[in-house]
């Protein structure tokens, strides 16, 4: 464990004299990297070495680090376009991004068909969670009119009789 931490510490110092270094010898990038706007970038980091933690051997960390990454590149979005009203429907992708992350984790420890399942279960239902919070805040463009058209096709696949033989065979 103290040889995993020792990596991720020193891969987080190297990083970080980069970039400082490229700082000091091009004084203009600074300006650019305007932390009123970059600040997100930081969350997105923490959740970039909670993911590299799980490829160094803790593989139960892709879940958290895949939840945090996720929720800093909506931040980072956010943070761009000004749109923090998104969050009415944006938070439905943080079941997708542990969906990611029950997968990435399955795939580092071996566990592969049970953690694709129980994944891509979750990417499901944040994409469909997604969609219909997003037309009913949104529009989504042309979509907004039509969102309890997803309500009635998502009711019709739950009462499906070949879905309720696929569950039992399972």
């Amino acid at each position: 464990m103290h040889k995993r931490s020792s990596i991720v510490v020193g891969t987080i110092l190297i990083l970080v004299g980069i970039l400082f270094l490229l700082v000091q010898f091009f004084p203009g990038l600074a300006a650019n990297l305007d932390i009123s706007l970059q600040w997100p970038l930081v969350i997105v980091s923490v959740g970039g070495l909670l993911i590299l933690s799980a490829f160094l051997g803790t593989a139960a960390l892709a879940i958290p680090g895949s939840i945090v990454a996720g929720i800093g590149s909506i931040l980072y979005v956010q943070n761009l376009t000004g749109a923090w009203d998104s969050w009415a429907y944006v938070w439905t992708l943080i079941p997708g991004f542990a969906g990611i992350g029950v997968i990435l984790a399955g795939l580092l420890g071996h566990q592969r068909r049970k953690s694709w399942r129980e994944g891509s279960r979750l990417i499901v239902t944040s994409a469909v969670m997604f969609l219909i919070f997003g037309a009913f805040f949104n529009g989504l463009g042309g979509l907004g009119r039509y969102w309890p058209v997803l309500l009635i096709g998502l009711g019709l696949w739950m009462l499906l009789p070949n879905r309720k033989r696929q569950r039992s065979s399972s």
